[in-house]
């Protein structure tokens, strides 16, 4: 089905939270909750005591990966469900995954529409978002609660001040750089113990620009680098080309470290499929530069990273060369981390170096 989807509409921001409001917790990634309950539980005590949200647990975010991964319709329902409840202001996923690909063939385009709800989701659930903006329906890539929400020791002023911002405002406003930002791996998903040690932060050098040097704007669209990927490929939940048109493209890089050569190659399917070419303006998140499996030296993460910027500028060069390109954001599988809005409009200004979400 390639191309289809919904005809050009007006988007749909769905109405902010309250205070006191009631939120549904759903995984329609995997089980990560069901194997760390002790750092769902602190997502939880933070949605509460932190932002005065109430959340209420639906069935799949207490399954763990075997029933979720045998039932994507399950997944499915309580995605219907969570959307179509009046009482529910927003929806909150668990955790990303590998498969949530799967489970957009068992949802009703028709509910996600009709019941627009604010949806907070990142890695694995930016397959949801997309289906979301295909549909018209902003989305909010980001303040997932065991990996954004959870982190150990206190949760950074920089993501509760801009997940507040996404929860309870129509605009994130003007994004800034954090002062300081850490990739440590998430030891204390396995270990309880280390839940109120704080992760080793370091200096945040800022954002690095490139590109074109006039001033653009246009709605967000993207998400994950790989699940992108997997859209290009499956071709089956892509917007009609031209809605791309005048969109600022946002992508970043999960804990799997992709080459600087495979982020390459997307964006060169990207550009030979005359996608690139459509975007008003790029973003790019900071890439993590260590997982579970790697951790290397920090002057080899740096380099990494630099590598990464390089493949992303070289590509946007060939096939976009005015299209403004920031690179280093705050958002996606570092920490700290500002939501994105996907379908909202976002303003980049390379004379003033600025960044803004009306």
């Amino acid at each position: 089905m390639a191309g289809g989807g919904a005809p050009r509409m007006e988007f749909v921001t769905p109405p902010a939270l309250s205070p006191g409001d009631t939120v549904a917790v759903v995984a329609p990634s995997s089980g990560g909750a069901h194997d760390a309950p002790h750092v769902l539980s602190l997502a939880l005590e933070r949605l509460r005591d932190t932002f005065d949200l109430e959340p209420v647990l639906y069935p799949t975010a207490r399954q763990g990966n075997d029933f979720l991964e045998a039932h994507p319709r399950a997944r499915a329902a309580d995605l219907h469900a969570a959307f179509r409840d009046p009482d529910i202001a927003g929806v909150f996923a668990t955790i990303g995954g590998a498969d949530q690909l799967r489970v957009l063939n068992h949802l009703d385009p028709a509910v996600l529409r009709e019941h627009p709800t604010r949806f907070f989701g990142m890695s694995d659930n930016t397959n949801l978002e997309l289906l979301l903006w295909r549909e018209g329906v902003v989305s909010y890539n980001g303040a997932q609660l065991m990996n954004e929400l959870a982190v150990p020791g206190a949760l950074p002023d920089y993501t509760e001040r801009y997940c507040r911002r996404a929860f309870f405002d129509d605009s994130l406003g003007v994004l800034e750089p954090s002062e300081s930002w850490t990739d440590e791996p998430s030891h204390w998903w396995t270990d309880p113990s280390l839940l109120d040690e704080k992760p080793a932060y370091e200096p945040n050098p800022g954002w690095r620009w490139a590109g074109g040097d006039e001033r653009v704007a246009g709605r967000l669209w993207g998400g994950c680098l790989a699940i992108v990927q997997w859209h290009l490929a499956t071709d089956r939940h892509l917007p009609a080309p031209d809605r791309l048109d005048g969109a600022v493209l946002c992508i970043e890089t999960a804990e799997d470290l992709p080459s600087p050569g495979d982020v390459a190659a997307t964006l060169l399917c990207l550009g030979e499929r005359g996608l690139l070419s459509r975007f008003a303006g790029v973003l790019v998140g900071r890439p993590p530069g260590r997982s579970f499996l790697d951790e290397p030296p920090r002057e080899e993460r740096e380099a990494y990273r630099e590598n990464v910027y390089d493949a992303v500028v070289e590509q946007v060069a060939r096939y976009n060369p005015d299209a403004p390109v920031v690179l280093g954001l705050d958002w996606g599988h570092t920490t700290p981390s500002a939501p994105l809005p996907l379908g909202r409009r976002a303003e980049i200004d390379p004379g003033r170096e600025t960044v803004r979400i009306p």
